[in-house]
């Protein structure tokens, strides 16, 4: 192992391939953490952190498995069977179940957030508190995203280099990454209802592109990302311009 990493500390086209491969790593990490978020902050606070952990370590341990797995890994992008012309491979039908559960779940969850008139029908009554409060259920949804977006993750990192030492210290930043934002990610959506409607529409966006690649049609990532950042400042901007008017109003009541 350390003869294989002796070599690369001297290598400028490997320290570019690691600063490369971080940066991708922690972009696509922030994309998993959004949806922990969002999903833990629907459960009791007192159950929130500790979701967050134990999403954050599984999508942890699904990447250094898939990492010691890759001779297998790579064999997911062979087509399993063609429809019209088309070839799938396992990858393809991960990437495209993955998207299509992130597109109901978001929708699900704007759909609770803008109709906000209650359920007469027992049937759907207080369905969604059973739900939310329910720690197995939201471990599960957690585990079923960090499993596409470890796959994502890893087949990236397979593209991008072919050092397994440059893999792993990647996934290790992107991860501790994840660790130190957690909290305060979380709780800035939690805090600010405008931003869980963003975060809402990324996991659609992201969700969409998923299917997209799954399909054949990759978009291109730097493109969904400078968008997702735009929309993000101009977020911030309506925030600014909230505060300071409720500041200009405080003032006149104040006086």
């Amino acid at each position: 192992m350390f003869d294989s990493i002796i070599p690369l500390l001297t290598d400028p086209a490997a320290w570019a391939a690691l600063t490369a491969l971080i940066v991708m790593e922690v972009v696509l990490g922030i994309d998993n953490l959004i949806f922990i978020s969002i999903l833990s902050n629907k459960l009791p606070p007192e159950h929130r952190q500790r979701v967050r952990r134990i999403g954050i370590s599984l999508a942890l341990i699904m990447r250094l498995v898939l990492l010691s797995m890759i001779a297998w890994l790579v064999t997911l992008v062979e087509p399993v069977f063609s429809v019209l012309g088309n070839a799938f491979s396992w990858k393809d039908m991960i990437l495209i179940a993955g998207g299509l559960f992130l597109i109901w779940k978001a929708t699900k969850e704007i759909h609770h957030t803008v109709d906000t008139k209650p359920s007469d029908d027992m049937l759907d009554k207080d369905k969604k508190d059973i739900v939310i409060s329910n720690v197995g259920s939201a471990i599960v949804q957690i585990i079923l995203l960090d499993l596409v977006f470890s796959i994502d993750s890893i087949l990236t990192a397979v593209g991008m280099t072919e050092h397994l030492p440059i893999m792993i210290i990647a996934v290790l930043v992107s991860i501790t990454v994840m660790l130190l934002a957690a909290d305060p990610l979380a709780n800035f959506i939690n805090e600010n209802p405008s931003v869980v409607m963003l975060a809402l529409g990324f996991l659609l966006m992201i969700g969409t592109v998923l299917i997209a690649e799954g399909f054949g049609a990759p978009v291109p990532k730097g493109y969904i990302y400078v968008a997702m950042a735009f929309s993000a400042a101009v977020e911030g901007l309506n925030m600014m311009s909230r505060r300071a008017a409720a500041k200009k109003e405080a003032a006149k009541q104040a006086t």
